[in-house]
């Protein structure tokens, strides 16, 4: 008597737009062909997974795609979840990794076990070596990077485990923002060759989480401290400038492979298009600005300052793209993810704030806040749910609200 195998289902349940380079790419989103590519890989198991939970998508059209996942165990395996991508190159066989190997993050399998981990932070952080230590994944970008939490009795530290080439760039954009008026994180220690930095631990409030609330801060509080990074001289970063144009063109790629032709989102597209594609052609840096600032990234402290908890990417920008970029994503936040009506009135609060503090053109920051918003519609493509072709949509029309 054959015994039937339950199906595992696979969470969001969606079809991605087929890649003619990349004919494996529909398996990616089938949860028995990628269950079968992990037994090839990791060999047969006992159980099989009671689901498997699709966490990230890149893709790259014509080139390459990752998947990230997370597998459910059943609970009578006594498993806990893991994470696996899978990799598709073109003309290249598939590769499959289990969370922490990572080709590109050669620090974070150490800085994933608490074992392990004791001794950097033994070795890198302080000279007295904790005995105890707890490892939480917060992020995980496969290829990308990582931040854990360690913590150590009553101690956190935030961990940023990156490719070891931006360890560099990281520690100068950290040196340009702590020379405005917004509070960062101690660097706490650093290991180079592994691509591991420690920072403090900051208590305080998340703006993110104050502003659904309804806690709205001043506008002014942070336009103040925005205003402070935006004066730090030019000559004061060796940085190149924000690359605009490159990280505009692949959320267009990106939209443009996920929008069907003929249907009501390819027309929002074509509209937001036909517009943005000319500004970034003639957009320029002019000053220092953070280049990805908003709402999620900051800590109001109790002592009233605000602390800026990512220190990325800081250099030669554009501070009303600074300002665009914080207005999408609140607007996102309101009218896309749901998270309440609280943000769209931040978004109007703020909006009217730096438009009166600044004197700008309410034109040009449209067409800032509507790139910015562009480049966030890539959201619903890169962690899907079953919806993210309405949420794609729905984020189109917003770029096109804004730029009307």
């Amino acid at each position: 008597m054959t015994v039937a195998v339950a199906e595992i289902p696979i969470d969001p349940t969606m079809e991605f737009p087929q890649d003619r380079s990349l004919p494996d790419l529909p398996g990616l989103f089938d949860a028995e062909w990628v269950w079968q590519e992990y037994c090839a890989e990791f060999g047969e198991q006992e159980f099989r997974p009671q689901k498997i939970l699709v966490e990230g998508v890149s893709h790259t059209e014509g080139r390459e795609a990752a998947v990230s996942y997370e597998v459910e165990w059943p609970e009578d395996a006594f498993f806990p979840n893991e994470r696996i991508t899978l990799h598709l190159e073109r003309d290249k066989p598939l590769r499959i990794t289990r969370f922490p190997d990572d080709d590109h993050l050669p620090g974070l399998p150490e800085a994933c076990s608490p074992d392990s981990a004791l001794r950097l932070v033994g070795k890198h952080v302080t000279s007295i070596t904790p005995r105890r230590m707890q490892v939480q994944v917060v992020r995980y970008r496969p290829r990308s990077h990582a931040v854990l939490r360690h913590r150590m009795g009553r101690s956190r530290l935030y961990v940023r485990v990156v490719r070891p080439s931006a360890v560099q760039p990281i520690l100068k954009s950290g040196e340009l923002i702590g020379r405005s008026d917004f509070t960062v994180p101690r660097l706490a220690g650093l290991w180079r060759d592994g691509g591991v930095l420690w920072f403090s631990e900051i208590l305080g409030k998340n703006l993110r989480k104050q502003i659904r609330k309804g806690e709205h801060p001043p506008p002014r509080l942070i336009l103040d401290r925005l205003e402070s990074l935006w004066s730090v001289p030019l000559e004061a970063s060796d940085a190149p400038p924000f690359n605009l144009p490159g990280a505009y063109l692949r959320a267009r790629q990106i939209i443009e492979h996920s929008v069907q032709e003929g249907d009501c989102a390819w027309t929002h597209f074509a509209n937001a298009v036909e517009v943005l594609d000319q500004f970034v052609a003639t957009w320029q840096a002019t000053s220092i600005a953070h280049n990805d600032f908003y709402d999620d990234q900051m800590v109001l402290l109790p002592d009233g300052k605000v602390a800026l908890v990512d220190i990325e990417g800081a250099g030669p920008g554009d501070p009303m793209l600074d300002v665009g970029n914080f207005l999408a994503h609140l607007k996102w936040s309101s009218e896309v993810s749901r998270r309440g009506a609280s943000f769209g009135q931040y978004h109007a609060a703020f909006r009217v704030e730096a438009l009166q503090r600044f004197g700008w053109s309410e034109q040009e920051l449209a067409l800032r806040e509507a790139t910015c918003l562009f480049r966030i519609c890539t959201n619903a493509v890169r962690h899907p749910q079953e919806d993210w072709r309405e949420r794609l949509s729905a984020g189109l029309v917003l770029v096109n609200e804004v730029l009307a």
